[in-house]
């Protein structure tokens, strides 16, 4: 499985951005999929998840604002970011999953500036 994530930028505080995750390979409705992100001098967290069963999980840092979505037709997962703050910048990435095996993709930079 290859995964190739987009739609990170530069983005003022209390704005919105949505990222996509498209997969390439494997049977992507069997996957789980998520969103991680890691910010500088620290480590990678979970951001939201979304099975192949309909479950969805999200980081307490992120409840509320964010909504994770996948279109099984498109292989495509997404990350709808809103009401975005400074301590949200980071490098997103988007992970498959499928026990045992997990796969990332190469992550898109989110940066919360004015």
């Amino acid at each position: 499985v290859q995964l190739q994530a987009s739609g990170g930028g530069l983005v003022q505080p209390g704005g919105s951005l949505r990222l996509s995750c498209a997969a390439y390979g494997g049977i992507f409705s069997t996957n789980d999929m998520g969103w991680y992100r890691q910010a500088p001098g620290k480590e990678r967290e979970l951001v939201a998840t979304f099975t192949s069963g309909g479950r969805l999980n999200y980081g307490d840092s992120v409840r509320g604002r964010f909504t994770i979505s996948r279109d099984n037709a498109k292989n495509t997962v997404y990350l709808q970011m809103n009401s975005l703050k400074p301590e949200d910048t980071a490098v997103y990435y988007c992970r498959a999953s499928r026990y045992p095996y997990y796969y990332w993709g190469q992550g898109t930079l989110v940066t919360v500036s004015s």
